[in-house]
């Protein structure tokens, strides 16, 4: 698999998502992968606050679905589930802009498959996939990792089940989350500082099953896992969650 990454302009808002795809994607290949940060996506749609306007907590509480109740936070970084996902602090971001709040995208989802449907009609391809990227926090893990917030183009899991290992025998609940494994490489390539290079092209992902139209409904569930069957669900259950 590689990986290039891009380097842009510092996006604004007020700039056309299609010019900024146009100016920077130059060629595409059959099986490509592009991965875009969703903090460009938030920019452009205007999805931001003014540091001056509102204060972080207060924030926090609006943009997140539940957020932990605890005395203790040593990070000033609160604990949060939003669109079903653990991250820390409903997702607002403060780095690499200037003076704002920046907020997940509005509609990840349809922002993905509008992307997929004018790179594959400019570039003349079949075959291809989107990813837009965040980063987020591992328990028990120092550092960020890439994790995805939406996609278009492929089935996000590949199952092992009733295949076989090694020494034959068989796998019954081995699954590779293909949709974060992406994410997670091109935000590695992208970076979190200076590097300004926002979009990712990705060639020759294995296990990769393109499809010709956006996700499903029981696809875009079968990368959600919900508390009662997670293996962590004991500890997130046992938490003393707000909203």
């Amino acid at each position: 698999m590689q990986i290039h990454a891009i380097k842009t302009h510092k996006i604004q808002y007020g700039e056309s998502l299609q010019t900024i795809l146009t100016q920077y994607i130059a060629d595409l290949k059959e099986g490509d992968v592009v991965a875009i940060t969703s903090k460009v996506i938030s920019v452009l749609e205007g999805k931001f606050v003014k540091k001056g306007d509102i204060d972080k907590y207060t924030l926090i509480l609006q943009e997140a679905d539940q957020i932990l109740e605890t005395e203790e936070n040593r990070y000033n970084i609160y604990l949060t589930i939003k669109n079903g996902l653990l991250i820390p602090s409903a997702g607002i971001d403060e780095s690499n802009v200037d003076g704002v709040y920046v907020l997940y995208p509005q509609a990840v989802q349809k922002t993905a498959y509008w992307i997929w449907q004018y790179l594959r009609n400019k570039h003349n391809i079949r075959d291809l996939g989107i990813v837009i990227t965040d980063s987020h926090t591992t328990i028990m893990r120092r550092g960020v990792t890439g994790i995805a917030l939406g996609w278009c183009g492929f089935s996000p899991v590949y199952s092992y089940i009733g295949k076989h290992d090694i020494y034959n025998q068989s796998l019954n609940v081995t699954q590779i989350n293909i949709l974060d494994s992406l994410a997670g490489a091109a935000v590695f390539v992208m970076g979190e500082g200076n590097e300004q290079t926002p979009i990712t092209i990705i060639k020759h992902a294995p296990r990769l099953t393109f499809l010709d139209r956006p996700p499903s409904e029981e696809e875009k569930l079968s990368i959600v896992i919900s508390m009662e069957e997670d293996l962590y669900g004991p500890l997130l259950k046992s938490a003393k969650w707000v909203g």
